[in-house]
C-alpha cells in the first residue's frame, strides 16, 4: 500500500502517539537535521547538514538580495513582486528554520513523554484512537508536502516556460540571457535551492500541527477516563481514589509535554504572524494586477502555502482550548457526589488546575488562536487598499 501510514493500522498492530512523527521525522533526517550517533557516517551527513544550511537557508535569502542590487532594472512589476513576496517570506523561513532546528530536542523529547502517556491507552477504544491520530498527523503532513512541492514545481515550470526563471537568484557563474540551455541550467539550480528551503519550512510549519493533533488526542482521551470514574461497582473506594490520582498525574504529563514544545512553537509562529500579512498583500497585488495564466497558478499555490503555515494550527489551538473546557465539564459532572472526603479534596485540586486553559503564545505577545491569525491576515487588504489608492500599481505598469 503506498503511503500505509496515512491510514489508520489494524488493531492487532501495536502503534504509538509517536509514530504519527514518522513522515516529519523521515523528511528532517533527509534534509538533514537527524545525523548518526556515531561513526563515519556521523561526519559525512553533517557536512550534507552543513550543505543544505549554506544553500537552502543562507544562500537563498541572499541570492534575493544580490539580484535586486545587480539586476533590479531588469524586472518587471509581475516579475518583482512574485521574487519579493518569496524573498521576504525566504527571509522568515531561515529564522523558522534556525529556531526549530536549536530547539529541536524539545520536540524529541516530548516524544518520550508521549510513550508514557501510551502506557495508560490499554483498552480497545483508546488503542483505535492512537491509531487514528496516527493515520491523521501523517496524513497531514503528506497533505502539506503536496501543496508545497507544487508551488515548487509550478512556480519553476510557469516561469521557465516563459522564458525567464522561476526566482532569478544572483547567479555570478551562470547568465541565463545566454540561451536555452543556460536559462534551463540556471532555474534548475534555483529549483534545487528552493526545494530544499520550502522542505525546511515545511518542517517549521507542521511540527506544531503534528505534535498538538496528538495533545488533542490524549486530552479527548483524558476526558473519557474522568467521566468513567467512580462508575465500575467493584471497585473500592480506595481503587477509585487511585484511579482519579492517574488521571491527575496524566493531565500533569500533559502539561509537561506543552511546556515542552511552547518555546518553540513560539518563536516560529511569532515569526510568520509578523511576516503572514506583508507577504498574502503583495501576492494578492501581484495577481490582481501583474499575473498571466501561468504566474497566477504559482501565486494561487503561494498563497495557499502561505494560509497554511498558520491557520490549522490556529484553529488546532482554539479546540485545545475548548477541550480544555470539555475536560473542567467531565469533572464537574463525574460521580463524585458520594465519594468520601480524599477523593472530593484531590477532585477540588484537579478542577481547580484543569480550569487554567493549556494556550500558547507567539513571541510572548500573540496568543495564538483563529482571532489573532485573521488579524495579523488583515494586513494584507490594507496593503491592497494603500496600493490602490496610491495608484502604485498603475504608476509600476507605466514605467
Amino acid at each position: 500500500m503506498v503511503f500505509k501510514l496515512i491510514h489508520p493500522a489494524p488493531l492487532t498492530e501495536k502503534m504509538r502517539s509517536r509514530d504519527g512523527c514518522i513522515y516529519l521525522y523521515r523528511a528532517m533526517k533527509f534534509i538533514g537535521w537527524r545525523p548518526p550517533k556515531e561513526g563515519v557516517l556521523r561526519y559525512l551527513y553533517l557536512f550534507w547538514t552543513l550543505m543544505t544550511f549554506v544553500w537552502s537557508t543562507t544562500y537563498l535569502p541572499l541570492g534575493f538580495l544580490g539580484s535586486y542590487m545587480t539586476q533590479i532594472k531588469s524586472f518587471s512589476p509581475g516579475e518583482f513582486l512574485t521574487s519579493l513576496q518569496v524573498c521576504i517570506n525566504a527571509y522568515g523561513s531561515s529564522v523558522k528554520v534556525a529556531i526549530t532546528y536549536s530547539m529541536l530536542w524539545r520536540l524529541v523529547k516530548a516524544k518520550d513523554l508521549l510513550d508514557q502517556l501510551d502506557l495508560r491507552c490499554t483498552s480497545m477504544e483508546e488503542r483505535e484512537k492512537i491509531h487514528r491520530v496516527v493515520a491523521r498527523s501523517n496524513h497531514a503532513f503528506l497533505i502539506f508536502t503536496f501543496v508545497y512541492c507544487g508551488y515548487a514545481g509550478s512556480t519553476y515550470l510557469s516561469s521557465v516556460l516563459s522564458g525567464r526563471p522561476p526566482w532569478q537568484l544572483y547567479n555570478p557563474f551562470i547568465d541565463w540571457h545566454d540561451g536555452t540551455a543556460k536559462l534551463w541550467m540556471a532555474s534548475t539550480l534555483e529549483y534545487i535551492v528552493m526545494s530544499g528551503a520550502v522542505l525546511q519550512d515545511q518542517l517549521s510549519d507542521t511540527y506544531p500541527l503534528i505534535y498538538t493533533l496528538i495533545l488533542r488526542a490524549h486530552m479527548d482521551m483524558l476526558k473519557e477516563r474522568i467521566r468513567r470514574l467512580r462508575t465500575d461497582e467493584t471497585l473500592s473506594e480506595s481503587e477509585n481514589y487511585e484511579e482519579l490520582v492517574k488521571c491527575v498525574m496524566d493531565h500533569k504529563l500533559i502539561l509537561k509535554y506543552c511546556a515542552l514544545i511552547k518555546p518553540v512553537i513560539s518563536g516560529t509562529i511569532f515569526t510568520q504572524f509578523l511576516l503572514i500579512g506583508l507577504v498574502l498583500g503583495l501576492t494578492l497585488i501581484n495577481v490582481f494586477f501583474f499575473s498571466d495564466i501561468w504566474t497566477g497558478i504559482a501565486s494561487f499555490m503561494f498563497i495557499i502555502t502561505i494560509l497554511l503555515q498558520t491557520f490549522p494550527f490556529c484553529y488546532t489551538c482554539n479546540m485545545i482550548m475548548e477541550d480544555c473546557e470539555a475536560l473542567t465539564h467531565a469533572i464537574f459532572q463525574s460521580n463524585w457526589v458520594d465519594a468520601n472526603r480524599p477523593y472530593k479534596t484531590t477532585l477540588l485540586y484537579f478542577l481547580q488546575n484543569v480550569q487554567q486553559p493549556i494556550v500558547f503564545i507567539a513571541g510572548g505577545i500573540f496568543q495564538i488562536s483563529m482571532s489573532s491569525n485573521i488579524s495579523v491576515a488583515k494586513f494584507a487588504f490594507s496593503v491592497i487598499t494603500i496600493t490602490r489608492q496610491m495608484n502604485i500599481a498603475d504608476k509600476f505598469k507605466e514605467e
